[in-house]
């Protein structure tokens, strides 16, 4: 009965925000021109101080969980939400950090979210109805990585469940990025940014969740943003720093984007042609290659004109995609370097992209995708060589067409830097938000923000996006900024980040992935989430006012 109450309260709630919703855009396909948010200032980095978030005036957050949720099915690493079990949730005055015996318990990072609407989940409890609205998580950091789901409709003592924290095999997970819904494949796909050891794990959406590392079929690469198309393809998207030349801030391009074909959409385990990016040169009419730093390249590739052309307003680049592994040619059934075999294949590095979505209502024809740069403002790139990233745009007659254009939609700059998750608003908006660095806090004094961009302004004459969401800083976050600063090996991370950005309504049908459908901002069932990961791990969910 209880849950019963809490489900028709929430209904309630997502009734009020749809009567409201016009005044945002939503309710019916003419109105996402008046989708109209207004800009916030940045939040300062003020240190020793912390600071509230700051939304447009007509948007409202509340939490739908924090770090200090305990999980209703604990374990002895994995009491809480956004916490490891092995400290206490604030610093412990009596003690001294030092190996083994920290002086906080380490947090976890709930990073990207994906929200469903299932029926016929369950818990820990046999007795209790979790209802039908769910956000799941992979967990960035910590001592594991580990899956947690946000019941949405259930009470506190039923608000989180730990799903999985070992693979099918019974070893333990990495920490997670990415994730996403296969509807095909009736499977959560989850990615592992950590290079030649990354990976991509496929789960089922309950408890006690079996948990695969595909990457005999994916590869290992710093795996980010995961995303369908509409023909069952996964776009992979690689976030792989690169090395400095000596004496130099600035960063080689190392990160590919890669487009998976499964020979069985419903099974993933039996193979397919992993595909990554190669972008053609304006200037040469040859592929753009990785240039290692070397005798012969002393900078590698990252002063070159085609790193210009790529990270600049006014060039349209042809593109086309290399095959890199496939498992009817490689029958050994072993995960496999993506990375190393995207360089032997010619396909373009660039200088860490995250995630991309497609644009609703293009057929799937074009993706958009964030490249986070060097998150350093001396880095010797920021001037017209990329080190401020980027939002690109990708442009195909079809998803699984072999070529297209490739062209910088926004060109990053010290204010609007370190782009990382994206997602649409509706049809012609489309949000990317800041996981800059602490090193771009101080240097700046501003904290992460999130940007609503006009798909139909031109960004080259000097139009800035709304700044929607100007992140503060937590008491947690602040905190651990000032015991980092002590140095004695402090484990947590200070200062926050925005991550987790997420507009869906929660369809797990073939017809529900991203993209599929043009987003009614919080009406119809479309809700809005976003984490603020690292201090006290909030995510919370956005709202009309």
């Amino acid at each position: 009965m209880e849950s019963r109450k809490l489900r028709l309260a929430a209904a309630a709630a997502l009734a009020v925000a749809a009567a409201v919703a016009s005044t945002l855009g939503g309710g019916s396909a003419n109105a996402h021109s008046r989708l109209d948010w207004t800009s916030v200032p940045a939040t300062p980095d003020v240190r020793g101080f912390d600071a509230p978030n700051a939304l447009s005036p007509e948007l409202r957050e509340f939490v739908a969980a924090q770090g200090a949720h305990k999980v209703e099915n604990p374990t002895a690493v994995v009491p809480y939400y956004g916490y490891n079990g092995n400290g206490t949730l604030l610093p412990d005055p009596t003690l001294v950090q030092s190996p083994g015996h920290p002086v906080e318990a380490s947090k976890t990072e709930p990073d990207k979210n994906t929200y469903l609407r299932m029926r016929g989940l369950h818990g820990a409890d046999p007795n209790y109805d979790y209802g039908t609205h769910f956000l799941f998580q992979g967990h960035e950091t910590g001592l594991t990585g580990y899956i947690t789901r946000i019941n949405l409709d259930a009470d506190d003592a039923h608000r989180v469940t730990l799903l999985a924290t070992t693979k099918s095999d019974g070893s333990p997970f990495p920490t997670i990025d990415g994730s996403t819904w296969d509807p095909w494949a009736k499977r959560l796909l989850f990615t592992v940014e950590a290079g030649a050891n990354g990976a991509v794990l496929q789960s089922a959406p309950d408890i006690n969740a079996s948990v695969q590392d595909i990457s005999a079929v994916t590869g290992r690469a710093g795996y980010e943003g995961i995303q369908n198309d509409s023909a069952g393809n996964l776009w992979i998207v690689e976030d792989s720093g690169g090395a400095s030349p000596a004496g130099s801030k600035a960063k080689n391009p190392n990160s590919f984007v890669y487009r998976l074909t499964p020979y069985d959409k419903s099974d993933l385990t039996k193979g397919g042609k992993l595909q990554a990016l190669q972008v053609i040169s304006a200037r040469s009419h040859t592929p753009i290659t990785f240039q290692p730093i070397d005798a012969t390249h002393p900078t590698g590739g990252i002063f070159t004109d085609d790193q210009k052309d790529l990270t600049n307003y006014g060039t349209v680049l042809d593109t086309k995609w290399v095959t890199v592994h496939d498992t009817k040619v490689d029958t050994s059934g072993q995960p496999f370097d993506a990375n190393a075999l995207a360089k032997t294949a010619g396909a373009t590095p660039l200088k860490r992209p995250e995630n991309g979505v497609f644009r609703p209502g293009s057929g799937f024809r074009e993706f958009f995708f964030s490249v986070t740069g060097d998150t350093n403002l001396t880095s010797d790139a920021n001037n017209g060589f990329g080190g401020y990233g980027a939002a690109m745009r990708l442009s195909q007659d079809s998803p699984t067409a072999d070529t297209g254009k490739l062209r910088v939609f926004y060109a990053g700059d010290a204010a609007h830097t370190g782009f990382d998750n994206v997602t649409f608003i509706d049809r012609d908006h489309v949000a990317f938000v800041e996981d800059a660095s602490d090193t771009v806090h101080v240097q700046r004094n501003a904290f992460d923000s999130g940007y609503l961009f006009d798909l139909r302004t031109d960004y080259s004459k000097g139009a800035q996006p709304v700044r929607f969401l100007a992140e503060g800083r937590d008491a947690s976050a602040t905190l651990d900024g000032m015991l980092g600063a002590l140095g004695n090996g402090f484990q947590n991370e200070g200062d926050n980040e925005i991550t987790g950005i997420h507009m869906s309504d929660g369809d797990p049908t073939t017809g529900g992935i991203l993209g599929a459908k043009v987003p009614e901002p919080f009406h119809d069932g479309w809700r809005l989430f976003w984490t603020q990961q690292h201090g006290d791990n909030y995510t919370w969910e956005v709202v009309p006012r």
